[in-house]
């Protein structure tokens, strides 16, 4: 029989028996309980088509039914994100079934095992919260510190777009893991799923114009996008409303339907029953900041300031995206291009126009090809942009100039502009756990301050008076903490996934796995000659879905079996060139094997400044290839130094113990001290 839930009267078949209704567009007719006749604008027109209106898409005159994914049946079914997770959590069971565990995802939440237990298996679910520019209340930090404890697995995760995760909660747990988030001013919902995820921003507080707009900027296009239909407080907080103040103009961009973008009368204007066909990634930034990865967003924008540094409007890139599928080619990750630039006052209309363009013609057969970079792949730039234009009612300005990119990581100790400080701390694989937690709490508690979560998977500590900087850095650098300068420069720039042991997508090691790795590179560094401050951008992911980005990278470490991995090569330092996939199956054990020979000629035959990733490209794979195939190893000089760094065991054993938390050898600790010891003496300061 058919059960009605909510007040939307939708009907939510649940007989197996019963035939789901053919799917027309963004909701089969007789299954919306909204009217309306419609213009749809198809892959396959042209650019001249008119686009009328999009609420309710017309039933086609064909007798082929269109092919959907399930996961959009379930969507469709859902009652706006509902049914049958209310009913799922309220079994016995430690899990859900397939439909919950799809919708649970617009909740902030994945289902997940632990695969390294044999036996029956053992869930959990995974919890990630959605804080847009990374901006972390103390209320909120405290509470996520709590919950690990009492409901995860004693640690907390920080992400590659400035969010919690929390791992490990069992689904009797949840409701009260997720209303303590809800009431102490965070939220999970839309952290995952088929929707707009977290904004980015950079994480940095600085007291700057175009930083605070681009903020700002970011705050509002979350709000925009953030789903009205409340299912998530109706499931978490039993319907209760959480008030929260929104500007006057994201209420006037999400209600205004003058081109044709809203489902009129919907619970959900933007969204409708079925959502975006996939995620959806936005970032801001301003110029030259590149700490968000901007070319890897489904839509990028950048602040653009007049001469007196007053922002005037933003330019706008559109059709980044990380994820591909092993062995098929016909999915790949992209770079965002250039759709042109618009007026301050018009960046709400404009995103929702481009979201509502994908909404409209993005892929709903097959998730592989549904994110929008495969639709601007498939049209080109122009008539997307095209498309966007009629949505949005105006055509897009020319877009202006931009200077180089840089990456900045915001590490360190900075003003902030207001007569405070901020510090940026460096967390390896952003896992916060042990001592480091622990100390964290005690400093963000004490001294009552917000944090912010940055891209790069670090935390900042905002808002610190002057008189708080000793205290709080020798606090610090007791839990391994230390100022990045002290900081191994592999470990600053690079980033890894959590893979395995919980994540279901993962193929092999990569959270676990990297400090590893990045000894034994550094190792390689030091057999080859390679200065201390030679650093590479090296990324591991543990699938090809690429969470840590690693076709950005370097050298993009990219699982592809047990213990192995594709290696990329050809990224850049300031994170502006994909790169390119060098070779495949490279087992872990034989990574040297093949690291060796591309330094080495990278410090023999690189052009001065050249960073590894523009040396790959230059050189081409054809050459590397040669060079890996030919290497013999190095031939090593007779030493001219005899270092002897521990004159007695009691030092070394000390040195080693501070090492283990940093991820390194105690050799390597101790030249990183001498080397700076002796950089501060040179330059006749002292600290």
């Amino acid at each position: 029989m058919a059960s009605f839930l909510g007040v939307s009267n939708i009907a939510v078949v649940n007989e197996s028996n019963v035939q789901i209704q053919r799917f027309n567009g963004l909701r089969s007719s007789n299954l919306a309980p909204f009217g309306g006749r419609v213009h749809v604008f198809p892959v396959s027109s042209s650019n001249s088509q008119q686009i009328k209106a999009v609420s309710t898409p017309v039933k086609p005159d064909t007798a082929t039914e269109t092919k959907r994914s399930k996961v959009e049946i379930f969507k469709e079914q859902s009652n706006f994100i509902r049914y049958p997770l209310n009913e799922e959590l309220l079994t016995d069971t430690p899990n859900i079934n397939e439909p919950a565990t799809q919708l649970i995802k617009f909740h902030g939440s994945y289902q997940q095992t632990n695969r390294d237990e044999r036996g029956p298996k053992s869930y959990s679910f995974m919890l990630r919260t959605k804080n847009p520019c990374g901006k972390v209340s103390n209320q909120l930090y405290l509470a996520m510190d709590d919950l690990a404890d009492q409901f995860g697995i004693g640690t907390l995760r920080l992400t590659t777009r400035q969010t919690f995760q929390l791992h490990g909660v069992l689904k009797k747990n949840l409701k009260t893991v997720m209303s303590t988030i809800i009431r102490s001013m965070g939220s999970t919902l839309g952290a995952c799923g088929d929707l707009n995820r977290n904004v980015l921003a950079p994480a940095a507080p600085l007291v700057k114009k175009d930083y605070l707009f681009a903020q700002e900027t970011a705050d509002n296009i979350a709000a925009l996008l953030t789903p009205q239909s409340g299912f998530y407080y109706d499931m978490w907080v039993d319907g209760e409303k959480i008030m929260s103040a929104e500007a006057t103009e994201v209420v006037k961009a999400r209600n205004d339907n003058s081109h044709g973008t809203n489902f009129p009368d919907s619970p959900e204007p933007i969204y409708g029953t079925q959502f975006l066909p996939r995620k959806f990634k936005i970032a801001v930034t301003v110029p030259t900041d590149n700490s968000v990865d901007i070319l890897t967003n489904d839509i990028g924008v950048v602040v653009v300031s007049d001469a007196d540094g007053e922002p005037q409007g933003f330019n706008i890139f559109v059709g980044g995206g990380m994820g591909r599928t092993h062995r098929i080619e016909t999915t790949f990750p992209r770079l965002a291009e250039p759709l042109g630039y618009v007026p301050k006052e018009d960046i709400l209309s404009v995103v929702k126009a481009i979201v509502v363009t994908q909404r409209e013609n993005g892929r709903r057969d097959d998730r592989k090809y549904s994110r929008m970079k495969y639709l601007i792949s498939s049209w080109g730039i122009e008539k997307f942009r095209s498309v966007v234009e009629q949505y949005y009612g105006k055509k897009f300005e020319p877009f202006r100039e931009l200077p180089e990119w840089e990456f900045k990581s915001h590490l360190g100790w900075h003003e902030q502009g207001n007569s405070a400080l901020f510090c940026g701390l460096h967390v390896n694989n952003g896992r916060i756990g042990g001592i480091m937690k622990v100390t964290l709490r005690e400093i963000i508690e004490k001294y009552n301050l917000n944090v912010r979560i940055t891209p790069n998977q670090n935390i900042i500590l905002c808002d610190v008076r002057r008189a708080w900087r000793r205290p709080i850095t020798t606090a610090l650098a007791q839990a391994g903490l230390l100022h990045p300068k002290y900081v191994d420069p592999l470990n600053i720039t690079a980033m890894a996934c959590p893979a395995l042991p919980l994540c279901p997508l993962a193929i092999t090691e990569a959270e676990r796995g990297v400090p590893e790795i990045l000894k034994r590179v550094r190792a390689v560094f030091d057999k080859v000659g390679l200065k201390y401050n030679d650093s590479v951008v090296i990324r591991v992911t543990g699938c090809p879905n690429g969470c840590a980005r690693p076709y950005m990278a370097e050298l993009g470490l990219v699982g592809d079996g047990p213990n192995s991995y594709q290696i990329w090569l050809g990224g850049t330092p300031n994170q502006t060139t994909l790169a390119k996939c060098f070779m495949n199956k490279v087992k872990i054990q034989d990574l040297e094997k093949v690291l060796e020979p591309l330094f080495y000629n990278w410090r023999c035959k690189r052009r001065s400044k050249e960073s590894f990733g523009d040396f790959t490209t230059r050189m081409g794979f054809e050459k590397l290839q040669e060079m890996v195939d030919k290497w013999e190893g190095v031939v090593e000089a007779p030493s001219r130094y005899n270092l002897k760094l521990f004159a007695d065991k009691e030092t070394y054993e000390a040195i080693d113990e501070l090492a283990k938390l940093q991820n390194k050898n105690a050799h390597q600790l101790a030249m990183e001290v001498v080397r700076n010891y002796v950089a501060v003496q040179q330059n006749g300061k002292s600290e």
